[in-house]
Parts: structure tokens; C-alpha cells; sequence
């Protein structure tokens, strides 16, 4: 069960079993579909970047290509709407695949390296909105955040849990033939509670297996404040 107290922030921890604020990571999504014949060298970029520390790298595939011939067998539709609803808050009306968003706020359309690059430069160098820890205790994850600079919005916590490494022989579609390997691949994501940045915040809540992102961002799909990451 998960459990919402006001309390005080701890102070910070050893990056390692624990998830550790400051400098925090930026969050990388990037939409794809196994059906997609421009997705593999965006989904190979993504692998680069989810062996850095100072990236929250996630794969989150749509279903909207699976009618070519070929059901991409990580596809959710909700994370066709996920990506529909970053569209309709940026007021934009075409969703893509590849697409990334950085930090919840920046889009990048197709394959472009060097402008993903100085977007994740950008991000890192806005200082942390919100002093966010995360620590596995037993079987539960117990989560820590704090508002250190900036007003109180209305913001939602999540919980996106991911498998590090999928390697898959596609038979049909646009990349038939092919055996791609997907990494950071998303595999659930849920929203823990909504909090406003008024007081600290702990949640406690079970932890799934496996590894696990928990972002903090503002609600209606706006920026991400704060990120962690737990192995």
C-alpha cells in the first residue's frame, strides 16, 4: 500500500542503492515501434545513452505502426496516449516515431544526435527545482522530495519500470529481417500521487523487480522537476 507522509528530507545519499539528488539526471523518452523503418538508429542512440549516469534514458513503444504486419511486442497504448498528450500540452498536432522528449518539455523529431546532445546540456545546466532521494528498504522503496528553489505547482510522482536490455527478431513490417536490440525498454508506468511542492514529501510504496525510474513532473505533461533512478 502506498502511503503519503509530510515529513522532513534526509539528507543526501550515495549514488549507488540509492537514487541521489543534485545535478540530477535528465530524462530522455523516446517513442519508437519495432514497426518503424527510421526507429533503429534513434533506438541504437538510446542505448548510448542509457549507459550514462546523468541520463534517465527510457524506450516507451507506441502501437500505432503494429496494423504494417508486425505487432511490436513492447507496444501500449498507453504510451500512444502518453505521446499523444505531450502533443496536445505543446500544442502541437502530429505525433512521430522516433521522437524524444528531454526533460518533459523539448521535442526532437527523427534522428539528430547533436541537437539531443546540447538539449541534455541544456537541462543539466537549470539548477534542481526539487531535492529528490530514493533508497530500497526491504522490499519497498521509500521516496524523498523536497521544493529548494521556485514557486509550488501542481506536480505528478511516477514510476516507470524498465528492462535493461530486449533483443528482438522482427519476421514482418518495415524492419523485417532484421533482430534489433532495445534497451532501457519501458515496461509499466504509473503515477504514485500528486503532490504541490508545499511540504516535504515521503511515499512509500512496494517495489516492483527490476529496475526502476521515479519522476517528479509538472502535471498536465509539463517539465520534469526531479529524477531517480534505481537499480
Amino acid at each position: 500500500m502506498r502511503r503519503l507522509i509530510a515529513a522532513a528530507v534526509m539528507g543526501a545519499a550515495v549514488w549507488g542503492g540509492v537514487a541521489q539528488a543534485g545535478d540530477q539526471p535528465v530524462v530522455v523518452e523516446l517513442f519508437t515501434s519495432q514497426g518503424c523503418a527510421s526507429c533503429p538508429p534513434a533506438d541504437a542512440l538510446l542505448g548510448e545513452l542509457a549507459g550514462r549516469e546523468d541520463v534517465i534514458a527510457l524506450g516507451l513503444h507506441v502501437d500505432y505502426w503494429d496494423y504494417i504486419g508486425w505487432k511490436d511486442v513492447f507496444g501500449s497504448p498507453a504510451f500512444t496516449k502518453r505521446q499523444k498528450d505531450y502533443a496536445k500540452a505543446a500544442g502541437r498536432r502530429t505525433i512521430y516515431t522516433p521522437q524524444l522528449i528531454v526533460g518533459g518539455k523539448d521535442h526532437v523529431v527523427g534522428f539528430r544526435p547533436m541537437e539531443l546532445a546540447q538539449l541534455i546540456e541544456m537541462h543539466h545546466a537549470v539548477p534542481d527545482r526539487v531535492n529528490l532521494t530514493a533508497v530500497r528498504q526491504g522490499g519497498d522503496v521509500v521516496l524523498r522530495a523536497r521544493l529548494v528553489d521556485g514557486p509550488t505547482v501542481n506536480m505528478v510522482v511516477q514510476l516507470a519500470r524498465f528492462s535493461r536490455k530486449e533483443t528482438v527478431e522482427i519476421e514482418n513490417g518495415e524492419n523485417a529481417g532484421r533482430t534489433i536490440t532495445y534497451h532501457n525498454v519501458v515496461r509499466d508506468w504509473s503515477t504514485l500521487g500528486a503532490w504541490d511542492g508545499a511540504t516535504p514529501l515521503t511515499l512509500e510504496f512496494a517495489a516492483p523487480d527490476g529496475p526502476l525510474a521515479i519522476i517528479i513532473q509538472e502535471a498536465g505533461y509539463g517539465p520534469v522537476v526531479a529524477a531517480a533512478r534505481l537499480d
